[in-house]
C-alpha cells in the first residue's frame, strides 16, 4: 500500500546550509523532560558520546549554546534551546492535522486508482484528540478506513449539508440556551427529521496557562490585564464560539484582551504557543494543557457529537464504528485523556433530545461573532 508522509526541516540559515538533524530536536525534548544528557541519549537510542558531539556541532553552526551542564543540577536547555524546542512543538501542533488530512486524501486517491478501492468513511470534524486516536485504530482496515479532516465545527456542519462528508463532528457546552452563540450558529445546519447524533465524548474546556501559573490567572476577568498575552482559536471553530459566549456572559469586551485576534487552529497549537512562552493564556481542552505540562483552570464541560443522516448510521461501516465508540476499549482510550469522560460514548440520540434548546419553526441565519459587549 502506498503511504504519503510529509516532512519539513530546519536549517542554519545559509544558502545550501546543512539540514538540522531531527534527532537533535528529539534530544532537546528529552533533555528538557529528564534533565539528563545520558537519559536523553538512551531515549533517542544514541550513545552519550554521539549526542554530545551532535549538540556541539549544532551549537557551532547556529552560533548559540543549546544545553548547559551544571554540577548537582544535571543538564538543562539554554533559553535559546528552549525557544528552538517549543518552536518545533508549535510547528508540529499547527501543521500535523492539516498534513495528516492531506496524506489521507492522497492515499485515498491512490488506492482508488491502483486498486479500485472505494474511499473510506469521510468525517469532517472539529479538532479532537480522541477522534485522532479513533482514526488511527481503523487506519489499516480496507472497508472501515476513516478519511478524517479537521475543520472548525461550523465548517464541518456545512460540509455535511453540502454532501462533502458522511459524518461531521461538532461540540457544544452543557446548559447552552437557545440564545447562545453556538445555538444561533449551528441551528440552521441541523435537521431533526433526517439527522441523528452519536455522543462521542464529554470534554473539559477552560483556560490554559504556563506551568505554575506565574501571572496568577484565576478566571476570565484577568485576561484584560495588560501584561497577559492571550492566544485565541480561529473564527468559526466551536471553541472560539464557546469562548466568546463565556466572555459575553461575563461582560468582557474581547477587544480589551491582548491577543484576541491572534489565532491558532488546534488545541495543541494553542498549548504549544503557551508552553513556548509566546503567550500567557489560551482557551482549550484540558487534554491539550496536560500534553504540554500546562496548568489548567476548568470553566465548562461540553459534549462532542458526530452527526449524520439517519440512513447513514444504518450502513455497516458506520454501525461498526458506533459499536467501537461504545466499547470498553474506546472508553478506556478516551477516558485516559485528561478532562475526557466517555461514559456516554456511542449513544445514538435525536437532535431535540440531545439539544433541548433546539426548537422547530423558522430557522436562523448563519452568523459570525468576533465582538462582545462594549
Amino acid at each position: 500500500m502506498l503511504q504519503v508522509n510529509f516532512v519539513y526541516s530546519w536549517a542554519s540559515g545559509e544558502t545550501g546550509a546543512e539540514t538540522l538533524d531531527a534527532k537533535l530536536l528529539q534530544l532537546l525534548y528529552h533533555i528538557h523532560r529528564t534533565r539528563s544528557l545520558n537519559k536523553a541519549a538512551q531515549e533517542v537510542g544514541l550513545s552519550y558520546r554521539y549526542v554530545w558531539g551532535l549538540t556541539g556541532k549544532w551549537e557551532k553552526l547556529i552560533g548559540q549554546p543549546l544545553v548547559v551542564m551544571e554540577k548537582g543540577q544535571g543538564t538543562h536547555l539554554t533559553p535559546f534551546g528552549e525557544k528552538l524546542l517549543w518552536a518545533e512543538q508549535r510547528v508540529k501542533a499547527r501543521l500535523a492535522p492539516q498534513l495528516e488530512s492531506m496524506s489521507t486524501e492522497l492515499e485515498q486517491a491512490f488506492r482508488g486508482f491502483l486498486h479500485g478501492q472505494a474511499p473510506g468513511l469521510a468525517i469532517h470534524a472539529s479538532h479532537d484528540l480522541a477522534l485522532a486516536k479513533l482514526r488511527d485504530r481503523f487506519a489499516d482496515q480496507d472497508e472501515g478506513r476513516i478519511d478524517l479532516r479537521f475543520h472548525g465545527s461550523l465548517d464541518s456542519l456545512k460540509s455535511l449539508a453540502a454532501g462533502r462528508c458522511d459524518l461531521a463532528g461538532f461540540h457544544i457546552a452543557e446548559n447552552q440556551g437557545k440564545a447562545s452563540l453556538s445555538h444561533l450558529s449551528y441551528r440552521q445546519w441541523l435537521r431533526p427529521r433526517v439527522h441523528r447524533l452519536v455522543h462521542f465524548v464529554t470534554r473539559q474546556q477552560g483556560l490554559m496557562v504556563a506551568k505554575g501559573n506565574p501571572k496568577g490567572v484565576r478566571g476570565l476577568d484577568q485576561l484584560i490585564q495588560s501584561d497577559i498575552r492571550f492566544i485565541n482559536r480561529q473564527t468559526g471553530s466551536g471553541t472560539r464560539l464557546l469562548f466568546e459566549q463565556l466572555i459575553w456572559d461575563a461582560g468582557i469586551n474581547g477587544r480589551a484582551i491582548r491577543g484576541f485576534d491572534t489565532e491558532e487552529f488546534t488545541h495543541l497549537a494553542v498549548a504549544a504557543t503557551i508552553a513556548g512562552g509566546m503567550a500567557d493564556a489560551g482557551f482549550g481542552i484540558k487534554a491539550a494543557a496536560a500534553q504540554y505540562g500546562l496548568d489548567f483552570i476548568p470553566l465548562t464541560n461540553e459534549h462532542y457529537f458526530l452527526i449524520g443522516h439517519k440512513n447513514m448510521l444504518e450502513r455497516s461501516v458506520v454501525a461498526d464504528l458506533i459499536r467501537y465508540i461504545a466499547s470498553a476499549e474506546f472508553r478506556s482510550v478516551a477516558g485516559g485523556l485528561a478532562g475526557y469522560d466517555a461514559s456516554q460514548s456511542g449513544k445514538v440520540m435525536d437532535i431535540r433530545t440531545a439539544l433541548p434548546w433546539f426548537e422547530s419553526g423558522r430557522r436562523g441565519h448563519a452568523i459570525e461573532f468576533s465582538s462582545v459587549p462594549e
